[in-house]
């Protein structure tokens, strides 16, 4: 029997992390509301919470424009229809994201172009846009992932050079703030998830904000069935579907709204406690601090494993024995797009991928982007924001578990096996 409860020791830590989401009585009372008053749906539109939601959303995050829609997915959908991505148009995306800022490019027939991540921040690499552009490129759709930002200093002068439109995918950004620029104002439209696990959440949900009256008439008409935005000054008349946000979910979000600040200063306090703790921690990285970013959107906390420094032990048998001393964390949290078992692309359901070429993309075996492969099969261990939300006794069982593994890995030798089994199970159960 071993000191890790992996091998046959006493957790760390019985005692269960409060669960997320979490709800106050605001958010009863707003269900009530939309109960009683009988407008449930999309219809008629805007409904009065999702449009009062959709307003204060984007004064927060510094937009003219907020609107509502159903998903983070659709999200990025409704984005790239009001900036009019074409059949055949690429999209440069980052490889290290979630499968769902990809399949939008390609549900509208454009082709998504992979590139690889910056190692200090695990978001698009700024510095290797430029030489995937090519005369088909129509926009960069960069991700804040974790809590940083892409580094929006050179992605949106390079944008302009080169007359492409930036969409800004934020689903790990809500209340982010760069150089005091709000998370989706600064490209063209930005693009939110109200997913079980984002900051601010109904279940599910999403929004598209923007500084550009235009594109948020084109949001609207997309997503609500085709019909006339409200303010229909451009007067577009295009295909849409029925992508609305329902009322009940727009008045829990708007209850969660105005919990986000408070929360967020309660995350970024912990947090700073939890980096101090593990400062120059061998074995452990962190992500690098970046001063632009003047609001911290505290999200999924991101640390780095070195199987190189702690006797090749990976990371998938240091996940498991941290998860077993009961914290809750994951390794492959995300996979590079193109390998992910949520991206079965066969190029024949893309007219897109074929024409004008000799052979079909085959976007699963023609990249290889080496960071985001590190990152996501070695390297990144994510926290969930909500483990942060305690006080801090939470962080600091969270640290001591984390010490007293690396104190004891030797005995997590000859586990790699059962652990890396039981990684891959873990992303199947959330993947399902």
């Amino acid at each position: 029997m071993g000191k890790l409860a992996i091998t046959g020791g006493e957790p760390s830590r019985k005692k269960r992390f409060d669960a997320w989401p979490m709800y106050t009585e605001s958010e009863r009372h707003a269900l009530e509301d939309v109960l009683v008053n009988h407008n449930w749906g999309g219809q008629p539109f805007p409904g009065k919470h999702a449009d009062a939601f959709g307003k204060k959303f984007a004064e927060f995050h510094t937009a003219k424009y907020g609107q509502c829609v159903n998903t983070g997915t659709v999200a990025i959908q409704a984005a790239l229809k009001a900036i009019d991505i074409r059949p055949g148009d690429e999209v440069i995306v980052p490889a290290y994201t979630w499968e769902g800022t990809v399949g939008p490019v390609l549900l509208v027939n454009a082709v998504p172009v992979f590139v690889d991540i910056d190692p200090e921040t695990y978001c698009l690499d700024a510095k290797l846009i430029e030489q995937a552009i090519t005369p088909r490129t129509r926009a960069i759709l960069p991700v804040h992932l974790g809590m940083r930002f892409a580094d929006l200093d050179v992605i949106t002068p390079l944008a302009a050079k080169h007359k492409l439109k930036v969409i800004e995918d934020c689903a790990h950004a809500h209340g982010g703030m760069w150089r005091d620029k709000g998370a989706g104002s600064i490209g063209d439209l930005g693009a939110f998830s109200f997913q079980s696990s984002k900051l601010i959440t109904a279940g599910e949900g999403g929004a598209v904000i923007t500084n550009n009256l235009e594109y948020f008439e084109r949001v609207q008409t997309y997503i609500n069935a085709g019909r006339a935005s409200v303010t229909d000054k451009f007067h577009h008349r295009i295909i849409g579907f029925n992508y609305r946000l329902g009322e009940f979910q727009a008045a829990v979000l708007g209850a969660q709204l105005e919990r986000l600040p408070e929360q967020a200063q309660v995350r970024q306090t912990n947090m700073a406690s939890f980096e101090s703790r593990l400062g120059n921690t061998r074995g452990l990285g962190l992500l690098k601090p970046e001063p632009r970013i003047t609001r911290l959107a505290p999200y999924g906390y991101v640390l780095k494993y070195f199987a190189e420094q702690m006797k090749e032990i990976p990371r998938a048998a240091f996940v498991a024995a941290l998860q077993l001393e009961g914290i809750p964390c994951d390794g492959l949290f995300y996979e590079p797009v193109y390998r992910s078992s949520l991206f079965p692309l066969n190029p024949g359901d893309f007219p897109a991928l074929s024409w004008g070429r000799p052979a079909p993309l085959d976007l699963r075996k023609m990249y290889k982007c080496p960071v985001s492969e590190r990152a996501a099969y070695h390297e990144a261990i994510w926290f969930s924001h909500h483990l942060f939300l305690g006080g801090k006794e939470n962080v600091d069982s969270i640290a001591d578990a984390i010490f007293k593994v690396l104190e004891n890995i030797e005995e997590l030798r000859g586990l790699e096996h059962r652990a890396i089994t039981a990684q891959g199970q873990s992303r199947a159960d959330r993947e399902s």
